[in-house]
């Protein structure tokens, strides 16, 4: 992402009233004074890239959310990538850093479509799962709901260990009271155990895959 896209979306962020800045003030806010033409060239392409929602006639620049229409008309619904996750051993950063956005028809998406967020998966030991009769191979977008913190046994998760992002199935094993993480793969992998005491979070559970 270009350099004065970045300080735009960091701009739009933290200015609730952006969108009634004239182009000129605009571009002098990004290092680019008497260049307005500059400003609304970035800003076109903040918008074809999903990241923002634009009407300069009406004053409105603001972000897309995650998991919202691109339009209030559109059956479009713009989902943000937010980096990889690994299907074997969690040897990727979980970046939370959006990176880009996945457009999809609101058909191939959950009922509940606030919170969502994309991962890249990478690896191939969910490849026997089942997500809504889906399984999740290497490439594929895998939709999570990061607002549900309910988890059940069996649930596939998205979790973060020492920083690092999996995909795995999720169960309790209360008797000595640790997490553990199991893959569903053609492949053999060890599961991964948690306990109390080490560095992890669940960020979301899977809801959804679409295939690459």
């Amino acid at each position: 992402m270009h350099l004065i896209q970045k300080q735009l979306i960091d701009l739009i962020a933290t200015n609730p009233n952006f969108g009634k800045l004239s182009l000129r003030s605009i571009a002098k806010e990004v290092g680019a004074e008497g260049k307005p033409q500059t400003a609304k060239y970035h800003l076109q392409e903040l918008e074809k890239a999903g990241f923002i929602q634009m009407n300069l006639k009406e004053g409105i620049i603001k972000l897309v959310k995650k998991g919202t229409n691109i339009s209030s008309k559109s059956p479009i619904f713009s989902i943000p990538v937010v980096g990889s996750a690994n299907c074997g051993l969690p040897t990727i950063f979980a970046e939370q850093n959006i990176e880009n956005f996945l457009k999809v028809s609101s058909s191939m998406l959950p009922k509940k479509k606030s919170g969502l967020f994309a991962l890249i998966a990478d690896g191939d030991s969910m490849n026997m799962c089942n997500i809504n009769g889906k399984s999740i191979e290497s490439g594929d977008f895998v939709l999570v709901d990061s607002e549900d913190r309910v988890y059940k046994d069996k649930d596939i998760v998205v979790a973060v260990v020492d920083g690092l992002a999996t995909i795995k199935e999720l169960h309790r094993d209360l008797k000595n009271n640790r997490i553990v993480l199991k893959a569903l793969s053609t492949k053999k992998y060890l599961p991964i155990y948690l306990g109390e005491d080490d560095d992890f979070i669940i960020n979301g559970k899977v809801v959804g895959i679409i295939k690459s």
